[in-house]
């Protein structure tokens, strides 16, 4: 058993390290702030050759995989669960394309996210199918012109980064949509300038502000055989399963962030005599945490590791879910954290910890909440698929 990085993925931590150190922290307040999107920053890592860590190498990737991503996110959010967000979208929607997409599909769309000029989408919730994938009433139905076309009917909601994609993985029922057939839930790449394609709404959020959350209509639109991934219910839970690391990754970044925030600013604020970090009290709140980051990273780094195997079919999603679980919550906690060490300075904006606050609780919505991810580690145990004997 290793727990040391490779030579690679530590010259690569450490190389988003000094990117985020002097490129992202000057930024992410004001990022916040404008909600703007950061476009100076995603031509920073296209620059940097980090927009297609995930995506082997006979695609135009790098081939670092799923822990080279991880590790990037983790170290771009300490300082930004934003910029976090954008390195994972090189992830989401192309998932779905790796894992059961055709040699054509993965030449065609794979390439243009890896070099950074393309972005894409990955469309499975709508307003009654967050939680609930197979409630979803997006709708395809076959194309009597064309043989193995498709036309797709619905409304996709809360889509990270659907304003700035130039291709969606798009999630629909086959057949009747009431019906709640795994089989019948399909995948479809779907380009943005198709007809019948439009962006109504962008939502207003609490956090994570810079990259745009949207609801997307598809109207009548048409995709031809070349676009249908297929792959039923499996590959929706699948492509989410193998982001749990990478999700987890933003949770530790932002707990490391807030918590180191916190500590450097009690090692100068002095009361009743002596800095607060003097208090035995403050200690014991600091150590706690910090053992919880360093439990959430080992959970999570194992999680890569299993999917960069391949692991992510059903017998390995504990252990997936619990890096997803524990990441998430560990953020939340420890932001909380950072708020209160600091007090009334904490609630304010002249310090980033109110921000840390509020990007955290994201955490534990997004791609399954962590009651979905509870459930599923309870449903491993139940089934034996976890067991320790």
């Amino acid at each position: 058993m290793n727990f040391e990085l490779s030579d690679e993925l530590r010259e690569l931590q450490l190389s988003v390290r000094r990117l985020a150190q002097e490129k992202i922290k000057p930024r992410a307040r004001e990022i916040d702030s404008s909600g703007a999107y950061p476009q100076d920053i995603f031509d920073e890592f296209k620059k940097a050759d980090l927009l297609g860590l995930c995506i082997p190498e006979e695609y135009g990737g790098s081939g670092a995989g799923i822990m080279g991503l991880t590790l990037a996110i983790e170290e771009v959010t300490k300082y930004s669960n934003v910029l976090g967000l954008m390195l994972l979208l090189t992830r989401l929607p192309t998932g779905p394309i790796m894992i059961a997409g055709n040699e054509e599909q993965k030449l065609r769309y794979l390439p243009g996210i890896a070099n950074g000029t393309k972005r894409s989408a990955f469309c499975l919730s709508e307003s009654g199918a967050g939680s609930d994938v197979a409630g979803m009433k997006a709708r395809a139905t076959e194309d009597p012109e064309v043989e193995g076309g498709f036309f797709i009917n619905g409304t996709k909601c809360w889509i990270s980064g659907g304003m700035q994609a130039d291709w969606f993985v798009v999630f629909a029922k086959i057949g009747d949509p009431a019906l709640r057939h795994h089989t019948n839930i399909w995948g479809f790449i779907v380009d943005a300038d198709t007809p019948g394609v439009s962006r109504p709404r962008v939502d207003k959020k609490m956090g994570v502000k810079g990259i745009d959350t949207t609801e997307i209509v598809f109207d009548n639109v048409r995709v031809g055989p070349r676009q249908v991934i297929g792959g039923g219910f499996a590959l929706a839970m699948e492509s989410l399963n193998a982001m749990r690391p990478i999700v987890a990754a933003r949770g530790i970044g932002l707990a490391e962030g807030a918590l180191m925030y916190a500590t450097n600013y009690v090692k100068e604020r002095q009361a009743f005599g002596k800095t607060i970090a003097e208090f035995q009290g403050i200690q014991w709140e600091i150590a706690k945490c910090a053992t919880e980051i360093e439990a959430a990273r080992f959970l999570t780094y194992r999680a890569a590791w299993l999917a960069d195997q391949g692991k992510f079919t059903k017998e390995y999603v504990p252990m997936l879910s619990m890096a997803k679980y524990y990441a998430s919550e560990v953020a939340v906690k420890a932001s909380g954290l950072a708020v209160q060490l600091l007090g009334a300075a904490g609630y304010m904006e002249d310090h980033p910890t109110e921000q840390y606050y509020r990007d955290a609780r994201q955490l534990t919505i997004v791609e399954g909440t962590s009651q979905i991810q509870l459930g599923l580690i309870a449903r491993g145990v139940l089934s034996g698929d976890m067991w320790w004997d």
